[in-house]
């Protein structure tokens, strides 16, 4: 059972003030729950360990993956399958950040894998900076939570430079490199995000800029702004199987930009594995005694309650619950039907005591760094609330 302790919550103005202004949803209900989840040190510190051994399969099961030719088998548009090798094969492609979706962790549940949002998460502000806030607000001590994500994803920026080494020696690797941000057009929420991402690069140490995604200009020799400025660096929050799929020029365009050495896409194009849902059918064969992973396979499960997802769904869109008998409990339409099919055995959320599902949201970038939770109800869908955390 989830323990909840009431807040006040921060008034939207002061919320608007702080570049957070996604905080109402469209049926006018409050995004950012005025109750925190209470998480024990020994459950931080377990969603911490389980977080940073999942991503070490995550790179065992890529390397599987590359070795044996099975992008078919995880639905990778076959016009990213060469960007994808050449990001592996070359520690420059850093993967700056991402975040763990988990069940469990609380009260005694075990803590299993649902999906690792790689390529292009989400509830980044919520989870760095707004539930930190939540904490000050109420005259709490806001070093109680498991919440590092700014520093964590500022060090790794600098380890773009650095790769393996101290990130504090960033000064001594750069050499002037620039960074280009980029969101689409006229979606609040994914520009203030990746806005907060080039803060983050800012405090690193990076010279940066910011170009919505319709103005930034291609060729072979690089990534330019609309001034035609050359970044050595672009971060796009627009996930790689979209570019693949509905912008199949740009995609080749970006491999040739890759393999000429020219820029450096953020996040690499071999995280669209780690997105992939399939992934985790790989990681069940790789590791069938992990105790963080849910069967899962490219067959509906005989005999046993599962979840059928689709390989790049998002948000809940196109989740089917299926009991053990074959009958559907619950399902969401979304715009994902045309990805193939992923079934992965059900398994219940912690719940409050008024039956609300909650899910873990875990950041990892270099490790594990941040702690969050969406709550709502069997399928957790885009009108999920967000749930901070205080260290009990």
């Amino acid at each position: 059972m989830i323990t909840l302790e009431t807040i006040t919550p921060i008034n939207d103005t002061i919320l608007e003030n702080m570049g957070f202004a996604w905080h109402t949803d469209s049926d006018e209900s409050k995004y950012i729950a005025d109750q925190l989840v209470v998480v024990s040190d020994a459950e931080a510190e377990a969603y911490y360990e389980a977080v940073n051994e999942l991503y070490d399969m995550y790179a065992t099961a890529a390397q599987h993956i590359i070795d044996n030719n099975l992008f078919f088998d995880l639905g990778i548009p076959f016009n990213l399958i060469d960007a994808i090798k050449k990001s592996w094969e070359n520690d420059v492609h850093w993967h700056l950040y991402g975040r763990f979706d988990l069940a469990g962790g609380i009260g005694g549940a075990p803590i299993k894998l649902i999906e690792f949002n790689a390529d292009t998460p989400t509830s980044l502000f919520e989870t760095a900076i707004l539930q930190w806030a939540l904490l000050k607000h109420n005259r709490m001590d806001e070093e109680r939570q498991f919440n590092n994500i700014y520093e964590a994803i500022s060090d790794n920026f600098r380890r773009l430079v650095t790769l393996f080494d101290d990130p504090e020696t960033f000064e001594q690797h750069y050499d002037g490199w620039k960074i280009l941000f980029s969101s689409i057009s006229g979606n609040i929420e994914e520009e203030q995000t990746v806005r907060l991402l080039q803060q983050m690069a800012i405090d690193a140490g990076f010279e940066t800029g910011f170009e919505p995604i319709g103005a930034v200009k291609f060729d072979d020799e690089g990534i330019y702004d609309s001034n035609e400025e050359p970044y050595e660096y672009w971060f796009k929050l627009f996930p790689w199987e979209d570019i693949a799929i509905e912008e199949p020029e740009l995609a080749t365009m970006l491999s040739t930009i890759m393999n000429n050495q020219k820029a450096i896409i953020i996040n690499p194009a071999y995280t669209l594995l780690f997105q992939s849902k399939g992934m985790m059918k790989i990681l069940c064969d790789l590791f069938p005694d992990s105790p963080y992973l849910l069967k899962t396979s490219f067959e509906p499960l005989k005999g046993t309650a599962y979840v059928e997802k689709r390989m790049f769904g998002r948000e809940g869109a196109n989740v089917r619950i299926v009991d053990a008998s074959g009958t559907t409990l619950e399902a969401n339409d979304g715009p994902y039907g045309n990805f193939k099919p992923i079934y992965q055995e059900y398994v219940e959320f912690p719940k409050d005591s008024q039956g609300n599902s909650y899910q873990a949201g875990v950041f990892f970038a270099y490790e594990a760094c941040g702690l969050g939770f969406r709550r709502g109800g069997k399928i957790l869908g885009n009108m999920s609330k967000f749930v901070g955390h205080v260290l009990r």
